[in-house]
């Protein structure tokens, strides 16, 4: 990430992006606007501690599609300080990393709905939320009792540090868009040319 300016707010769009499509790309556009964000930071996870036991495309595979997938956009970057870190991807330690390369901006960490859900099991979590405040992205229509009886389990200022903002294309999954190439199903107008075409032409997927 560029140190040019002094930014004030910055959002981290966290995630593993195997493959990135138009839905990761929508939030954080929407986290911009919305949320008054300088930049957004994209940051493709090396190893997602919540991922399971699912195989997981090389990073540097993901790195580079999520390049493509923000070139056109100036006020999106990508950086790959999880992918140098390598083994577990743990949140705050990528936050650590922004907070300490700029100590006076407010940073705000994107991520799904689904994923909050499980946010009292995240690593660190309220040395997190000391740290940054979430926007969590969900689909029109998701029913937010669940996500408000989790987040019971925090204590009430770290509940207000915690905003939903409804996006439209989170139908499209990465799930979908694997399965859909190992059907030899389409996927264009699922997430940028530039992706599709890296995806056929690596091979990705297919098995």
């Amino acid at each position: 990430m560029k140190k040019e300016k002094k930014i004030s707010k910055i959002g981290i769009m966290g995630g593993t992006f195997d493959p990135i499509h138009y839905g990761h790309l929508v939030a954080a556009e929407g986290a911009r606007h919305h949320f008054d964000l300088e930049v957004v930071v994209f940051v493709p996870a090396a190893r997602p501690p919540h991922k399971g036991a699912r195989a997981i495309t090389d990073p540097a595979h993901r790195l580079n599609m999520t390049v493509l997938a923000t070139g056109s956009n100036p006020d999106f970057e990508v950086s790959d300080v999880e992918i140098k870190r390598m083994g577990t991807s743990y949140t705050i330690e990528t936050v650590s990393y922004f907070h300490q390369a700029w100590p006076d901006s407010d940073i705000c960490f994107i991520t799904g709905a689904d994923a909050v859900l499980e946010i009292l099991t995240w690593h660190r979590v309220r040395e997190l939320l000391d740290l940054c405040s979430f926007i969590a992205a969900t689909r029109p229509g998701y029913r937010l009792e669940n996500l408000a009886e989790t987040l019971k389990g925090l204590p009430p200022g770290y509940i207000d540090r915690i905003s939903v903002m409804e996006v439209p294309a989170l139908a499209i999954s990465s799930t979908d868009i694997r399965d859909r190439v190992r059907r030899g199903m389409p996927i264009k107008y699922l997430l940028p040319e530039e992706v599709e075409n890296y995806i056929y032409e690596k091979g990705l997927y297919r098995k």
